[in-house]
């Protein structure tokens, strides 16, 4: 018995300094953890019951000259159910109702959704989609749906909210408008003027400090946020809706029409260089007979330009005093060569050629033969001259868009190596050299805009409401690329390009045009042989006598059956369509007949307005059925912030009357 007390004692001994070992070791941790790991776990501790969340800042819009929203961003819903958050007892007694209402306002059936809500709760399927890309309007009417009105947490609804870029005049532009996104390896990328003014549209996120109360929900700290979100600036472009939309379409027709690859119109403003209308529409595949906004052709995409870079040759000549519009040259039968070409020869597009013309009209039926020779003798001794004369013109330098991409020219000069004696002789007639369509637009405009050479622009104002923040004014390249003498020439010779030259098919005595065309071929390597197609162009400006608007069009790779691939043909025709549709379509002048007469249905609408706005309101008017115009006045004038989609009278708005007037809210009006 003593024996077996005394291995009870042993025992507890054992167990007593174990307990005593345990205890040193839990000491020696508390105190390690307490004095050398103790910051740490104290910061991990906060940051999983305290942390900073942030506050997305509004993104700013884009609109037009003429106040047209072209670029907003808007909210976005998805909605997913947890199907196990809700109690049995709350399920059965709304599925019914629920799937009823997801029915009426979706246009499924009913036993669709019944059924796929059901499927959800068997399987316990905790995020069954329901909806996706909702608008506020509709996101509002489903959170008030049976069993979802319960709550997230006894109603299941989970709710998946993201910020989308709208353009509410749809595809028109949308390569210019841009876009701004990141790539597949998160790192930010985009184009056009979204992309190019991120830094005044994007505005600045806030912050704000949390505390967690519960599972996957927290609370403010405090009453005031960390850091306030700054919303970005609008910006105002230079664009035109009207105008852009008639370009879109004229441009659309004739590709359409020619099956042609890809093509661009851009409409420039002549004395202030704003781009009232650019653009862009190409092909996917060669196969397709759908065109999309795809590449920004006008400002992207360097080629050899043609017949219109023969302006540059009659600048120089006439500038540099070598010889006058009167001289004389012979066609020779619509071919020519000098030894220097080592057999090569320059050839007429008309066969036999013009015989003995003018200088002026060879310019005007766009020969080859006439603006090679003239060139070619007047400058073969000093080619630098020549090249001098197109450097200063700035066609030698990109223009320093502030788009993204803008395309390299390349004019080849006389201390390159791969200059020949054939180089001057091809540039007097538009090959061997590249320009993109703006930069030979920007030349054009010089000439219309009396020698006046300005920069191309797109962007007008960045503003915060109605406060400009920033102002961007004409931006002059060349005060004057040529005398006057040598302009009131070239306006001569290009107005009679359109009435007795290559244009002819464009003129009308109804309504002035100048302007010059040009058709060159091309040749790409393809698949190992020669991918042989043409570029029609067509560029110049109008009225001929008073320039307001200058305008190119570029059309790549039209058919060639039946002959008819000249720029007069092709690109033409969309010159003159937008000319005529600005000018004689919308005439500047209208006789208002009865402009005191009173309308009822205006008197009633003017005094509902008037009652509505002088109305002192502390919680959001009912404004459906309002025109948007005076929607936008009337909430401006309550000091809240307002996006409009669409056009016409109020449908739908983000916040429901009655709601509380927050003046740190944005309502958003959808208008039909």
């Amino acid at each position: 018995m003593a024996v077996e007390d005394k291995h009870i004692s042993y025992r507890i001994y054992l167990v007593a300094f174990a307990i005593f070992l345990l205890a040193l070791a839990i000491t020696f941790k508390l105190t390690k953890i307490q004095w050398v790991q103790g910051d740490y776990y104290r910061k991990l501790a906060k940051e999983r019951t305290v942390k900073n969340f942030v506050i997305p800042a509004n993104k700013g819009n884009i609109y037009s000259a003429d106040g047209s929203l072209l670029a907003t961003s808007i909210p976005n819903y998805n909605i997913r159910f947890d199907a196990v958050a809700p109690k049995n007892e709350d399920f059965e007694k709304n599925v019914k109702p629920l799937a009823d209402s997801l029915s009426l306002l979706f246009g499924k059936p009913s036993s669709f959704y019944h059924t796929q809500l059901r499927m959800a709760r068997a399987n316990k399927n905790r995020y069954l989609l329901v909806a996706r890309d909702l608008s506020y309007t509709y996101y509002m009417k489903v959170k008030s749906f049976p069993l979802f009105n319960l709550g997230a947490n006894k109603g299941g609804m989970i709710t998946e909210q993201e910020t989308v870029r709208e353009h509410p005049i749809g595809k028109i532009a949308e390569r210019t408008i841009g876009y701004e996104r990141l790539t597949p390896d998160g790192k930010p990328d985009g184009k056009g003027i979204e992309w190019s003014f991120r830094k005044y549209l994007n505005g600045k996120d806030g912050k704000v400090l949390k505390q967690k109360i519960a599972k996957g929900q927290w609370k403010p700290i405090r009453d005031i946020n960390e850091i306030d979100p700054q919303d970005g600036y609008d910006v105002i472009s230079t664009l035109d809706v009207y105008i852009q939309d008639i370009a879109h379409h004229a441009l659309l027709k004739q590709l359409q029409e020619y099956k042609a690859d890809h093509g661009c119109v851009v409409v420039m403003e002549t004395n202030t260089g704003k781009i009232k209308a650019i653009s862009n529409l190409g092909k996917l595949k060669e196969t397709d007979s759908t065109y999309f906004e795809t590449t920004n052709y006008a400002i992207m995409e360097a080629h050899e330009p043609g017949s219109t870079f023969k302006l540059v040759d009659m600048i120089a000549l006439l500038d540099d005093h070598k010889i006058d519009t009167t001289k004389v040259y012979d066609c020779k039968g619509g071919v020519i060569s000098y030894p220097s070409f080592k057999g090569k020869k320059v050839k007429d597009s008309h066969e036999g050629g013009w015989g003995r013309i003018t200088l002026a009209k060879g310019f005007e039926v766009s020969s080859n033969t006439v603006m090679v020779q003239a060139v070619y003798e007047n400058y073969k001794n000093n080619p630098q001259e020549f090249i001098d004369r197109i450097n200063k013109m700035g066609l030698n330098k990109p223009l320093g868009l502030p788009i993204k991409g803008e395309g390299k020219p390349y004019i080849p000069q006389p201390t390159d190596k791969h200059w020949s004696a054939l180089s001057l002789p091809w540039m007097a007639y538009g090959y061997g050299v590249s320009v993109t369509p703006l930069q030979t637009l920007t030349l054009y405009n010089a000439i219309a805009n009396n020698g006046e050479m300005v920069k191309p622009q797109f962007v007008s104002e960045i503003k915060e409401w109605n406060k400009v923040i920033k102002k961007y004014d004409k931006q002059v390249i060349n005060p004057k690329i040529c005398s006057d003498e040598t302009i009131k020439k070239l306006k001569a010779v290009l107005q009679n390009v359109v009435k007795v030259g290559t244009g002819s098919k464009l003129y009308s005595k109804n309504f002035s045009m100048a302007g010059k065309t040009g058709t060159a071929q091309a040749n790409y390597a393809k698949n190992g042989g020669s991918d042989k197609h043409y570029i029609s162009s067509f560029v110049g400006f109008f009225p001929a006598e008073n320039p307001r608007y200058s305008c190119i069009v570029v059309v790549h790779k039209p058919s060639t059956i039946g002959n008819n691939y000249f720029g007069a043909d092709v690109a033409g025709p969309v010159f003159k369509r937008i000319a005529q549709k600005i000018y004689t379509d919308s005439p500047s002048t209208n006789e208002i007949k009865n402009l005191n007469k009173k309308i009822e249905k205006q008197e009633l609408a003017y005094d509902d307005y008037t009652i509505k706005s002088s109305s002192e309101y502390k919680v959001i008017p009912n404004l459906k059925g309002m025109s948007g115009m005076d929607a936008v006045a009337l909430l401006e004038n309550l000091k809240v912030k307002v996006k409009v989609i669409g056009v016409g009278k109020v449908k739908r708005q983000s916040i429901q009357p009655g709601a509380t007037l927050d003046k740190n809210k944005i309502i958003i009006l959808e208008l039909s």
